[in-house]
């Protein structure tokens, strides 16, 4: 059944069970400042279970607790929501926001860890990745959240949207610093075009929407599809408690973004946008390897490309263009410069469409335009990387890269520890099992968990 599945082979084949292991082995000399939890989280579903679309397979968030240059623990738990004991999504009464793979990103906000998937309510974990249950901040979050929030790193604000296939099309959110919903307001002129990630500048809230709307003839369960009719655009809200009535959409080139980079205003008052990107037939690609359709490419993302948009707001015009030619995803920063001008971004580079180039990680400088690449080896696959700042830092790039490696010819995975200036290895923790390739994660500092809400 999962030979026509490739999101149930190789790299993503599900592991079939929890565990917990101890005092893991570490070669090098883990950074004794790291003191908390690296949480990663991917579609893992339960065996026997095979979902017709990458997405629609149970959340699964692995962790591994470091401390004082010890690997404590390493540990994965399966998100315990409805949908894991087969609770569909519609019911006769319309969506059940709890039936969630709640397996798309983890985050930490407010003392609160959080599984999250753009379709449903967050389902919070305990410190020790056990399932709590459903969390819909005390009743003021009554629709969906996206997986993709944004932590304002002057303010503590976490800014998040949800989006829905039909009206109300966006609704943007604001929680303040301890976790209370401050602000929601329905953001005018959205339409049905799938919106799985935005950006925050200091004075601006970015959406993006591509030529992926939805498409109720879809029947992988995830019911979007491309659509030449349909108009890209970018929409430039300022932020503040009336900025959904000022909000301005401008035209695109066609094309569909899953993930953004970052974005600021730059000294011109220009909002700078940039993320990887696919057209037309890299979506089909794409779309066909996520559901195990004929005609897919080797991976998701072989024609995923950086682009950039320049939205200068003054003259009403968009400058764009694609500023590497390198296919990669799962874009990361030093988020202490989220929402304003960074100069290194983070990456994963994946095969082309041929299947040719390998698995690496890669830095871009933005100053000087030079592109690094550490390749992973051969049949190894690296997690998203995660940027965690060294505690004496004074360089943009002080700190370190974290990101799990699948290793098939040795089934098994390591966490790797990278200096963030030179990619070059600073220590390796052996972790008990291959863990299964994922989406997205988090680094979160035992401070962050002290006062835990539970």
């Amino acid at each position: 059944m999962t030979a026509n599945k490739p999101y149930l082979t190789g790299h993503f084949t599900p592991v079939a069970d929890e565990v917990t292991a101890t005092e893991l082995t570490v070669e090098g000399s883990l950074p004794p400042e790291l003191n908390g939890r690296l949480l990663r989280n991917g579609h893992n579903p339960k065996p026997g279970v095979t979902p017709t679309h990458w997405f629609k397979g149970s959340g699964m968030v692995h962790g591994i607790r470091l401390r004082e240059g010890r690997a404590e623990w390493y540990r994965n738990r399966w998100v315990h929501t409805p949908a894991l004991d087969g609770a569909p999504y519609m019911t006769e009464q319309g969506p059940d926001l709890t039936a969630s793979t709640a397996g798309t990103h983890v985050i930490e906000h407010a003392g609160r860890l959080l599984a999250l998937c753009e379709a449903n309510l967050p389902f919070e974990l305990g410190p020790d990745l056990e399932t709590v249950g459903a969390y819909d901040f005390n009743g003021k979050l009554r629709t969906a959240m996206t997986a993709h929030p944004k932590e304002d790193p002057v303010t503590g604000e976490l800014h998040f949207f949800a989006s829905s296939p039909v009206p109300p099309y966006l609704i943007h959110y604001v929680a303040d610093a301890k976790g209370e919903i401050v602000h929601e307001a329905e953001v005018p002129g959205a339409t049905s075009s799938l919106k799985h990630d935005f950006a925050i500048t200091r004075g601006h809230v970015v959406f993006v929407e591509g030529n992926v709307v939805f498409d109720p003839t879809d029947h992988s369960g995830i019911p979007y599809g491309w659509s030449d009719e349909h108009v890209s655009r970018i929409g430039v809200m300022p932020r503040g408690a009336d900025g959904a009535r000022h909000i301005r959409w401008f035209s695109i080139e066609p094309g569909s973004m899953l993930h953004v980079a970052n974005a600021y205003e730059d000294d011109e008052g220009r909002i700078v946008l940039e993320g990887p990107t696919v057209d037309r037939e890299g979506f089909r690609l794409s779309w066909n390897w996520w559901i195990g359709a004929p005609g897919r490419g080797s991976e998701p993302t072989a024609r995923s490309y950086t682009r950039r948009w320049v939205v200068d707001l003054a003259a009403g015009t968009v400058d764009e263009q694609i500023i590497d030619d390198l296919p990669v995803e799962f874009p990361t920063l030093n988020e202490e410069y989220l929402g304003v001008e960074n100069r290194y971004q983070y990456a994963i580079s994946f095969p082309d469409e041929n299947g040719l180039g390998g698995y690496g990680l890669v830095k871009y400088d933005r100053t000087t335009g030079a592109r690094r690449i550490r390749q992973i080896g051969d049949a190894r696959m690296p997690s998203e990387a995660v940027f965690v700042p060294a505690a004496s830092a004074t360089r943009e790039d002080d700190g370190y890269l974290l990101t799990v490696v699948s290793d098939l010819k040795q089934d098994a995975s390591q966490l790797l520890v990278l200096d963030a200036a030179g990619l070059d290895r600073i220590a390796t923790v052996h972790l008990p099992r291959r863990v299964t390739a994922g989406i997205h994660g988090s680094w979160v500092p035992d401070g962050d968990l002290d006062e835990y809400q539970g």
